[in-house]
C-alpha cells in the first residue's frame, strides 16, 4: 500500500515541477512512510510514496524503471506469484520479488489488458516511453483511489484529494450534485463526481489512457449479472468455500505482520475464523472496538467465540472514550478528504489506530460481503417485489417476519415497502428517498444520479448498485483512509472478483433462504465458524453513538458554528432542524451529523 501522486503539465519550469510533486507527496506522506522518490520525464512527473509489505528491500522502491517504462503503484497483485511464473516462462526476467516488477511485467507482455488477469487491489499510474502513453489504472471494486484535475493539455493526479490541492489547477468550488447525495443519501461520491466540482475520480474497474494531450476512459470489467449456472446447493456451496479459502490464502501473502478486525459479525469472524483454521501456528491479532453500556454496540461476547474456537488468536480490545472523540476529531477528519456520513467510520479509525500501537502493517477486513451475499435486511424488500404477484412473495415474507420477529405493524411495513419494490425500479426507489429526506432543497429538482438496470432480476440490480453506486463505493473510501491515516494496508478478501463473479451466477435462494441472509456463507463455512455466530440473525453494521452521544458530548462544538449557506439549499430550514435537535429531537439525528460535519468541513481549513 503506498500513495502515488504525478502530472503532467508543460507550462511549469522544471524546478517548479520539482517544487509541486514535493508538495504533492508531503501531503500523503502518511501513506507511505518507508520511502519518497520521484521521476521527471519531460513535462511529465511520476512520484511514490512507500508502504513496504512485499519485498522489503530498496530494489523494490518505485518509481520502478525497466527498458523506457515506469510504474508507481497502489495496492496489491495477490496472485503476482502466479503471474511471475507465467511471465518468466515466456521469457520475462526479473531483479526483485515485488509485485510491482510483475505489474510492469504484465503490461510489456499484454498491454492495457494484463488488467484483466490481476486479482487484487490497485491504482497505478504507468509511463509508456515508447509509445509515449500514460496508462493509468484502478481495480475492480475502487478499493484503491485515484483523483484526478484535467485542464486542455495539464493532468495532475493523486491517491488523495488533499494531495491535488497542492497542486496549480486546484479549485475549492462546491459541487452542488455531490453535497445533495451526501446529504440526503449518505454517498461519498458518485461515477467520476466528488465534492470538488473540478476533482474527479477514476470509476472503479476503468482504465485512463492520457496520449498526446488526449484523455480517454474506459471499462475493463464488469459482473456478469445475466447468466445463471447449473449446480447443486451442495456443489455451489463448495466451490464458494473453495474459492473463500483461496482468497485467504492469497491475501494473507506479505512479508510483513498480517492482523485482522474482528467486530464478531459473520463478515470478520468468517475470515479470521479461516485464518485460525489454516493456520493454526500463527499467532494471529485480532482487533476489536466496542462502547460499554451502549445496546447494539458491544459485539466483544461474539468476537470472544472465534478466540475461544481458535487459541493461536491474540485478541485486543478498546472502548474510544470521550477525550478520545474529541483529540483524534480533527485528524479524523482531515484523513477522510470529505465529510463523513455517518460516525461508524470514526469507530474504524479507531481499530486501526489500535492496530498500529500493536505495530500491525497489514489487515485483513470484511467489507464487500453485505453487498452481493444479501446481507442488508432491504434487500428482502426486493425479494419480495420480484416474487409478486406470485404466492412465493408470501412466503418470503413471512420467513423474514419470523426470522426477525417483527411486530405486526412493523411486519405490515415490510410488506408494503416490498410492494413499493414490485411497482418501482431501483432508481425511482431511490428518487422517492431522495426527494422525502431532504426537507431543505426544492422537491422538482432532479435527483443527480442514475441507477440503470444492471441486473437479470430486481434483485440481481440491487446487488449491483449497492457494489457500485450506492453503498460500497462509501465503504470502501472510509476503509482506504482510516488505515491509510496509520500506514496500514487494508486487505477485502470478500472482494476477490471470482467470489463476486460466483455469486451473481447462482440462484437468489442461494444467498438469502427461509429469512436467513448470506446463506451460502455460512453453510460454507459452518465447521469453522463458532455456533453462536453462524446462527445469529441480527444485523448490525459497523455501529457507534455518534449521532446522538457524540454530537451532544465531546463534538458538542460542531452545533454551535452557524451553519454557513450552500446555493441551493434552504439555509433557514437547516437551521431549524439543527435547533430541534438541540432541544432534545433525534429523529433526524443522521442528517444532523452531516449537516454539522459537511460545515465544519467547509468553515475549517485544517479539517479538509
Amino acid at each position: 500500500m503506498c500513495g502515488i501522486a504525478g502530472f503532467f503539465d508543460a507550462s511549469l519550469e522544471e524546478s517548479s515541477r520539482r517544487q509541486v510533486m514535493e508538495n504533492m507527496l508531503e501531503a500523503i506522506a502518511h501513506r507511505g512512510p518507508d520511502a519518497r522518490d520521484f521521476r521527471m520525464y519531460g513535462p511529465l512527473a511520476l512520484g511514490h510514496n512507500r508502504l513496504s509489505i512485499i519485498d522489503l528491500s530498496e530494489e523494490a522502491n518505485q518509481p520502478m524503471e525497466r527498458d523506457g517504462y515506469s510504474l508507481i503503484f497502489n495496492g496489491e497483485v495477490y496472485n503476482y506469484v502466479e503471474i511471475r511464473e507465467e511471465l518468466h516462462a515466456l521469457g520475462r526476467r526479473f531483479q526483485t520479488s515485488s509485485d510491482t516488477e510483475v505489474v510492469l511485467a504484465a503490461y510489456r507482455e499484454w498491454g492495457e489488458a494484463c488488467v484483466e488477469r490481476f486479482v487484487g487491489m490497485w491504482a497505478f499510474a504507468l509511463w509508456d516511453g515508447p509509445s509515449q502513453k500514460l496508462f493509468c489504472s484502478r481495480d475492480r471494486f475502487g478499493i484503491k483511489p485515484f483523483y484526478y484535475i484535467r485542464q486542455g493539455a495539464r493532468l495532475y493526479f493523486a491517491s488523495e484529494a488533499k494531495a491535488l490541492k497542492r497542486c496549480p489547477l486546484f479549485s475549492a468550488a462546491l459541487n452542488p450534485s455531490q453535497v445533495a447525495r451526501y446529504l440526503q443519501l449518505g454517498w461519498m461520491s458518485y461515477q467520476e463526481e466528488t465534492f470538488y466540482s473540478d476533482v474527479l475520480q477514476l470509476p472503479a474497474a476503468h482504465n485512463l489512457i492520457w496520449q498526446e494531450g488526449n484523455l480517454h476512459t474506459r471499462p475493463y470489467w464488469d459482473v456478469p449479472t445475466g447468466r445463471r449456472i447449473g449446480l447443486s446447493f451442495p456443489e455451489a456451496r463448495e466451490l464458494f468455500r473453495e474459492r473463500f479459502y483461496d482468497s485467504i490464502r492469497l491475501h494473507l501473502r506479505s512479508d510483513v505482520e498480517v492482523g485482522g478486525c474482528l467486530s464478531g459479525g459473520i463478515d470478520s469472524s468468517s475470515i479470521v475464523s479461516v485464518v485460525g483454521a489454516t493456520h493454526p501456528e500463527l499467532a494471529f491479532h485480532t482487533f476489536t472496538i466496542y462502547y460499554e453500556g451502549q445496546r447494539g454496540m458491544d459485539e466483544r461476547s461474539f468476537a470472544r467465540q472465534v478466540g475461544a474456537k481458535y487459541p493461536n488468536l491474540i485478541a485486543h480490545e478498546y472502548q474510544p472514550r470521550e477525550e478520545d472523540i474529541a483529540g483524534c476529531f480533527e485528524h479524523f477528519l482531515w484523513a477522510q478528504d470529505f465529510p463523513p456520513a455517518g460516525s461508524s467510520p470514526f469507530s474504524q479509525y479507531f481499530v486501526m489506530q489500535l492496530a498500529r500501537q500493536h505495530g500491525m502493517k497489514v489487515m485483513l477486513d470484511g467489507q464487500g460481503s453485505d453487498e452481493y451475499l444479501i446481507g442488508y435486511l432491504r434487500s428482502f424488500y426486493r425479494l419480495i417485489g420480484q416474487a409478486l404477484p406470485g404466492f412465493g412473495a408470501f412466503s418470503i415474507w413471512k420467513d423474514h417476519v419470523r426470522r426477525e420477529s417483527y411486530s405486526l405493524a412493523e411486519a405490515a411495513k415490510r410488506f408494503g415497502k416490498g410492494a413499493a419494490s414490485w411497482i418501482m425500479d431501483e432508481q425511482a426507489l431511490a428518487e422517492l428517498e431522495y426527494h422525502h429526506l431532504l426537507p431543505f432543497m426544492p422537491l422538482d429538482r432532479k435527483a443527480p444520479f442514475a441507477l440503470a438496470r444492471n441486473g437479470r432480476d430486481k434483485v440481481d440490480n440491487f446487488l449491483y448498485h449497492l457494489l457500485f453506486h450506492t453503498e460500497l463505493p462509501s465503504l470502501l473510501h472510509y476503509e482506504d483512509r482510516n488505515s491509510m491515516a496509520f500506514s496500514i494496508e487494508s486487505r477485502v478478501p470478500f472482494l476477490d472478483h471470482r467470489l463476486v463473479e460466483l455469486a451473481f451466477s447462482l440462484p437468489t435462494d442461494y444467498k438469502a433462504h427461509q429469512g436467513i441472509t448470506k446463506h451460502i456463507l455460512r453453510e460454507s463455512l459452518r465447521e469453522e465458524l463458532p455456533e453462536e455466530i453462524y446462527a445469529r440473525k441480527d444485523k448490525k453494521g459497523f455501529v457507534s453513538p455518534g449521532e446522538v452521544q457524540w454530537l451532544r458530548g465531546p463534538l458538542r462544538f460542531l452545533l454551535d458554528l452557524p451553519f454557513e449557506p450552500i446555493e441551493g439549499f434552504d439555509t433557514r430550514k437547516a437551521n431549524q432542524i439543527i435547533e430541534r435537535y438541540k432541544q432534545g429531537d433525534n429523529t433526524q439525528a443522521k442528517l444532523i451529523w452531516r449537516l454539522a460535519l459537511l460545515n465544519y468541513w467547509r468553515t475549517k481549513p485544517s479539517a479538509s
